[in-house]
């Protein structure tokens, strides 16, 4: 509809693709990559092509763009992407969730906190819970999200299965100051999702100062290693039991640099006044220059 609304004009126009061209859709939904395929070249394509810019949020997901289709031309922009620094009172946020779930005071808890779907590898999660913390009672671990495909029975019986179901954590959803009291109780925040565009809960993490123990094929993954906010390993078991040992096996002063480093890889990729300035300052240069 927009590239026939702007058919025989000279507007000029962006696209922000939203992770919609990465190649994991293609991967696991084959038969809708062939519908798109089918229109591809006729609309899609031209979409892009004629756009003054295509806007990727990471480096990483404007790389994975050029595999999803043969056909692909356009002007490629990084522009970012982000939220801001959680408002409110951080040990009000910390007491309302201990509070709401004593079970956790105490405790080192590793934090999950996204929808409970198979894409987001939380099976991995467990399995490596279990694997790398076994019977130790000083660690917990907090399943938090809604369960978008009625996953989490399965996953409740395989904590069961592997003898962790004690030490494991449903809250279902958190918002507020519940929400804000898990990042800033918890110890780590872990997602070894299989595909994951940005992951706004990963830089929502990182605004809490709590390091990031994430998979490859979490796009912002690049910015993490550079400011070593956190730690990076396959989104497979083998690579979510890497994250997890080499976390356990860290030091007090490792883990408080991590911190550290954590809201300053915030402060300089996913701050929202970041990004948008970053948006504005290549708007203002287009306009400056509209033939470029």
């Amino acid at each position: 509809m927009a590239l026939l609304g702007l058919a025989g004009q000279h507007t000029p126009y962006y696209v922000f693709t939203h992770g919609m061209l990465d190649p994991w859709f293609k991967k696991q939904y084959p038969l809708k990559h062939l519908k798109k395929w089918l229109y591809w070249p006729f609309v899609t394509y031209w979409l892009l092509r004629n756009a003054r810019g295509v806007f990727f949020t990471t480096e990483e997901e404007r790389i994975l763009a050029r595999q999803s289709f043969w056909l692909y031309k356009c002007r490629e922009v990084v522009i970012g992407y982000g939220t801001s620094r959680p408002a409110g009172d951080p040990d009000a946020q910390m007491a309302a969730f201990q509070a709401a779930y004593p079970q956790t005071v105490g405790k080192r808890n590793l934090l999950y906190l996204s929808r409970i779907h198979r894409k987001k590898g939380c099976e991995l999660l467990i399995e490596a819970y279990a694997k790398v913390i076994g019977n130790d009672t000083d660690w917990l671990l907090t399943i938090a999200g809604p369960d978008a495909t009625g996953w989490r029975p399965e996953l409740e019986a395989l904590a069961e299965r592997l003898g962790v179901a004690d030490r494991v954590l449903w809250p279902g959803s958190l918002g507020g100051a519940l929400k804000w009291g898990a990042f800033r109780t918890a110890d780590a925040f872990v997602l070894p999702s299989h595909q994951e565009n940005f992951g706004i809960a990963v830089a929502e993490a990182l605004a809490c100062s709590l390091p990031v123990l994430v998979s490859d094929k979490v796009n912002i993954w690049r910015e993490i290693v550079q400011w070593k906010g956190g730690l990076v390993e396959p989104d497979d078991l083998a690579g979510t039991i890497a994250l997890l040992e080499q976390w356990k096996a860290m030091t007090p002063a490792e883990t408080e640099a991590m911190r550290a480093a954590a809201l300053a890889c915030f402060d300089a990729n996913f701050d929202m006044q970041v990004s948008s300035a970053r948006m504005i300052e290549l708007l203002e240069a287009e306009a400056a220059h509209p033939s470029r």
